[in-house]
């Protein structure tokens, strides 16, 4: 059952192998969508990374568009919206999925730069991509926005500060348009994964495991502490955007969903 035929969906943060970004474009690609995929481009390996998304998601037999822009400028997002308005006509869905773990250090080493860039990607840029479709939505009779916010966006844990406080602001922004914008057909979901099997997942570990003085296996271990014992797999978190992103959640907005494995946030 195609859930998304014909839909337009922009996904940000898609041009990074094995990520929740890529993989939201093969599902909804998979569900008959129209995908816009985007990605900070600063070079062409980066330009080619978005490509080789998009091309995959043609080979799933849905139409794709790939357009670099760095989320936290607020004139690229602006002419990433304009560019799938002129080339699709509409925006039905907004994945707002970009992140970064610069936000993760021990809290009294955090340097302004850290909290900055964490912001910038979370808040600023989700921000600033809600900001520019929902004028569209509200034309065309509705649409739907899915933000990717993070277990630590209702949780916490050492270690995480500006990371942790950047997410908890997704999920205040989420439940806000929620409020505001229903009465326009517009309905506003977040997800909020715990252990995820990505590179940025394995990087962060990597650097969790020099601070604790642990090996990367114990690493692993710690982060996969949840009722189903494992991490999950970038695809499970796309199930769930689509979910939000469908009419099956359709009387369904201002939630942050928890797609963790049964792990306990703790704080």
């Amino acid at each position: 059952m195609q859930l998304m035929q014909d839909k337009v969906v922009i996904i940000t943060g898609a041009g990074r192998e094995q990520g929740m970004g890529q993989a939201a474009v093969h599902k909804f690609a998979e569900h008959g969508a129209r995908v816009v995929v985007t990605d900070l481009v600063r070079n062409e390996q980066e330009q080619a990374n978005i490509e080789r998304v998009a091309q995959q998601a043609r080979d799933l037999g849905a139409e794709a568009l790939a357009i670099g822009v760095d989320v936290s400028n607020r004139e690229q997002v602006a002419s990433c919206v304009e560019q799938v308005i002129e080339t699709f006509g509409r925006v039905d869905v907004m994945v707002n999925n970009a992140g970064t773990a610069i936000g993760a250090g021990p809290f009294l080493e955090q340097t302004d730069a850290q909290w900055d860039i964490s912001y910038n990607v979370h808040l600023k840029g989700t921000l600033y991509f809600c900001q520019a479709v929902i004028p569209f939505m509200q034309a065309q009779g509705g649409g739907a926005i899915v933000n990717n916010a993070s277990m630590l966006g209702v949780a916490a844990e050492s270690h995480t500060a500006a990371y942790t406080a950047t997410k908890f602001g997704v999920v205040g922004l989420t439940k806000t348009i929620a409020a505001e914008f229903g009465k326009d057909n517009i309905r506003c979901n977040a997800v909020c994964p715990g252990s995820v099997a990505t590179q940025m997942q394995e990087e962060g570990l990597k650097q969790f495991a020099e601070w604790f003085d642990i090996t990367l296996e114990e690493a692993w271990k710690d982060a996969e502490r949840c009722a189903l014992g494992r991490s999950a797999q970038p695809g499970e978190v796309a199930d769930a955007m689509v979910y939000f992103a469908s009419d099956m959640s359709s009387y369904v907005s201002g939630q942050a969903l928890l797609v963790c494995g049964g792990a306990n946030p703790g704080l």
